[in-house]
């Protein structure tokens, strides 16, 4: 690791149900991604305490008692525990620049994502912009789901400390603060098709192109997935990291067999590449 290589500084939640998708987050970020400092609010107690009690490096834990402020304990009692977890997302990444002056920019990652090589590569391409954010990049047969689910994937945003970077988060957490229910309404879902309008709203901001990033069940079929030299390939860019949305084991043999429901029975040809790690991991 070069000596000059800057710090990157990132924020997951995370409840008791996603406790091992994290730690696998955690996992691959401390193999491809030093050096970094990643902020975690604990949705539960158990987490909290399950956290705390392994002390792990370069984590720094959150209290969801010390993290609400009025606003968000106002719309709580209106929102399911998964719904209230979308709510909290853009008021994590403020938190972290409001609380820690030095934090010149921020990602927030959910916490199903693994990280197969360096993030570096996504940093260069932003560049000084303010605001990053990475397409959902549809296949063919799902593009349909551009719709409802939006042109822009939750799954990694980085926030600059400057001008558009916070009035981007602060306008954010306002919408969420508004609606943010799992269902899709006048344009809305979750707190995810608010990103659609970022590009127009905001200056600045960087539609990332690298497509090692934000590889996912709903386009993966239309990339060239290959391994080289001990690295897995997007076409010809290497993979950063994958987004394990809806992702459940439901049989443990012969080592994975995902759900059909939720579209991964269809890329059990990507298992010994990219899904043996991640269940080897979380499993």
């Amino acid at each position: 690791m070069p000596k000059n290589q800057l710090v990157r500084y990132y924020c997951t939640l995370s409840n008791k149900n996603y406790l091992l998708r994290g730690l696998a987050l955690y996992s691959s970020l401390s193999q491809y991604a030093e050096p970094f400092k990643l902020w975690i609010l604990c949705m539960d107690d158990e987490t909290y305490n399950i956290l705390a009690k392994l002390k792990l490096k370069n984590v720094y834990l959150i209290k969801l008692s010390e993290f609400e402020d009025k606003e968000l304990l106002a719309v709580k009692s209106t929102r399911t525990p998964g719904e209230y977890c979308w709510t909290c997302t853009p008021s994590l990444p403020l938190y972290v620049l409001k609380k820690f002056p030095k934090v010149d920019m921020v990602s927030y990652l959910d916490a199903d994502l693994c990280f197969y090589s360096s993030p570096e590569p996504i940093f260069d391409e932003m560049g000084e912009k303010s605001i990053m954010i990475i397409p959902h990049r549809f296949a063919d047969r799902r593009k349909l789901k551009e719709k409802m689910n939006g042109l822009y994937n939750v799954g990694m945003l980085s926030f600059r400390r400057d001008v558009e970077g916070q009035k981007c988060l602060n306008w954010w957490r306002e919408r969420c603060l508004e609606w943010c229910f799992y269902k899709f309404e006048d344009g809305k879902i979750g707190d995810q098709k608010y990103l659609d309008q970022f590009p127009r709203l905001f200056k600045n901001v960087c539609i990332l192109k690298n497509l090692g990033a934000g590889v996912g069940v709903w386009n993966i079929r239309q990339y060239r997935v290959w391994k080289k030299n001990n690295h897995v390939y997007i076409n010809n860019a290497p993979l950063i990291f994958y987004h394990f949305a809806d992702f459940e084991i439901y049989s443990y043999i012969p080592f994975l067999l995902p759900s059909p429901l939720t579209g991964y029975g269809e890329i059990s040809t990507y298992r010994e590449l990219i899904y043996n790690q991640y269940f080897q991991t979380v499993y």
